[in-house]
């Protein structure tokens, strides 16, 4: 008996969903109904649901009550290296763009200042980008940093890699990070941006960026879609 014929039918059945109606399709495209899937591959509907499910357990495909289970769609994995979005979407093979939503020179929150080590009301430079792969919105990141250490930041082209613009005219040698991540929901007024529907879930990201010194050189929110994202990372022990 083979590894595969011994597998249980849901696995086996999940395998072949998988490569019939999810891997490389588009987001949002329905997979057949489970009556369909039944017949078409000889088993009954209840094996057809676990194996469904399991997929969808995986963040492979969702289910909508009433309307059908659709497709999520390639995503990125985001990992806990300190990489760049444009990094990171170029490393899955796909084109980063930016939108600049706003930039302007602020007095630092209560917060910023914190993770930045200012005083509260101290002057930083605050980017607001709506961040794309492949002209799809994928987030929302806000980015403040120190005026004292990026003069005249605004008049460069931010629509790029912010990293690379900061070693390249500033001498900033971004070298390690400290993150917090925390599952959260679009406002609508995000949510309008990103074009998903209003309180969609978003994973954010907080960064405190480190230069080679120990100076705190950004702080960055980023919220992610929750249906284009995932986290990844090892641990040892």
């Amino acid at each position: 008996m083979s590894a595969e014929s011994a597998a249980p039918a849901y696995l086996r059945i999940k395998a072949q969903i998988d490569q019939a109606y999810v891997r490389g399709q588009r987001a949002d495209r329905a997979i057949p109904a489970e009556r369909a899937l039944a017949q078409e591959f000889g088993v009954t509907r209840a094996t057809v649901r676990r194996a469904v499910g399991q997929l969808v357990d995986e963040g492979r495909l969702y289910s909508v009550r009433g309307a059908g289970t659709y497709c999520v769609g390639p995503g990125i994995a985001k990992t806990l290296r300190l990489n760049s979005f444009t990094e990171e979407v170029r490393m899955e093979g796909h084109e980063p763009s930016s939108h600049l939503l706003g930039v302007a020179e602020v007095p630092a929150s209560e917060h910023v200042a914190r993770r930045l080590g200012l005083s509260p009301g101290a002057p930083v430079i605050e980017i607001r980008r709506l961040r794309c792969s492949d002209g799809e919105p994928m987030c929302l990141e806000s980015a403040s940093l120190p005026c004292g250490r990026v003069p005249q930041l605004r008049n460069h082209d931010l629509t790029g890699s912010l990293y690379r613009l900061l070693a390249d005219v500033y001498g900033l040698d971004l070298s390690w990070a400290e993150q917090q991540v925390e599952a959260v929901v679009y406002a609508p007024d995000e949510a309008e941006l990103l074009g998903v529907a209003p309180f969609s879930a978003a994973l954010r990201v907080e960064r405190t960026t480190f230069d080679a010194r120990g100076g705190r050189a950004e702080f960055c929110v980023t919220s992610y879609r929750a249906d284009k994202f995932s986290l990844r990372f090892s641990v040892r022990r």
